[in-house]
């Protein structure tokens, strides 16, 4: 091998590590995971949002932020409040929120987490003030959807959409407790006291049915009277050839009015 070739061979491995060398520094790949949208930076300043899959882009100075639009939980913790008839309850609320713009999400508010939940707890405020304490315990999904209105509008500004909002929990004072569970087993005692008047109302409509029927049809009277009878003497055996015999002697003599001795007491 010559000087000729061996300064050829030299040029040609300097071209293959220049080359390497730009392509390190000028070529960059960029991997975005399903569930989230990646915010690619040039010099500071944001140029495209990327998919989810592989990415390459040639320059310098790139940046890629990950954010997560997947669904994800916010609780709120409970602040205490009072509500239209001047109760004081702690109330904690859980949100179900989803990133649905990412370059909003970092350009409108430094932290969207904190901005919704600062606006939650203001709603919080403004909905129990207008409820009473016994709206509050029982209407729960609607005092949600209160709220969802509330705070769907500012969860928008800065691209967070709010898909329920969830009332978890209503924590009254200890004396309050009591009061309620009082209340409640006051409601449930009448309740069942109503279903025993219902009850005997229908067992005095049924004896005044039975009443009408026997006044239309004495004969009843005597059949029931054999039933008893029957009952009562079940360890006995009678032999009656014909019923409709002994019926008018049984009538003859529960009409015959009843007469004593004069030597009887």
């Amino acid at each position: 091998m010559n000087i000729e070739q061996i300064v050829i061979l030299i040029g040609a491995i300097a071209v293959v590590l220049a080359g390497q060398a730009i392509r390190a520094s000028y070529r960059h790949e960029f991997i975005v995971s399903d569930g989230f949208t990646g915010l690619l930076f040039h010099e500071g300043r944001l140029v495209t949002t990327l998919a989810a899959g592989r990415h390459v882009r040639w320059g310098k100075t790139y940046r890629l932020a990950l954010i997560d639009t997947r669904k994800t939980l916010l609780q709120v913790a409970g602040q205490e409040v009072l509500s239209a008839d001047n109760v004081g309850v702690k109330l904690s609320v859980v949100l179900t929120t989803q990133i649905v713009d990412a370059a909003k999400s970092v350009q409108a508010a430094d932290n969207h987490v904190a901005h919704i939940y600062s606006a939650t707890q203001t709603a919080v405020r403004s909905v129990v003030a207008g409820v009473t304490m016994e709206a509050l315990l029982t209407q729960r999904v609607a005092i949600g959807t209160q709220l969802r209105e509330l705070i769907a509008a500012q969860a928008e500004a800065v691209g967070v959409q709010i898909h329920v909002v969830e009332v978890r929990d209503v924590m009254l004072p200890g004396d309050l407790r009591k009061a309620f569970s009082e209340v409640l087993k006051a409601k449930q005692e009448g309740q069942a006291a109503l279903e025993r008047a219902r009850s005997e109302s229908a067992a005095l409509r049924n004896l005044a049915n039975a009443a009408r029927l026997i006044e239309s049809h004495p004969t009843l009277v005597t059949l029931r009277f054999l039933q008893t009878l029957e009952a009562s003497d079940a360890g006995r055996t009678f032999v009656m050839n014909d019923i409709s015999a002994l019926i008018p002697a049984l009538n003859a003599r529960s009409a015959k009015p009843s007469t004593s001795e004069p030597g009887e007491a």
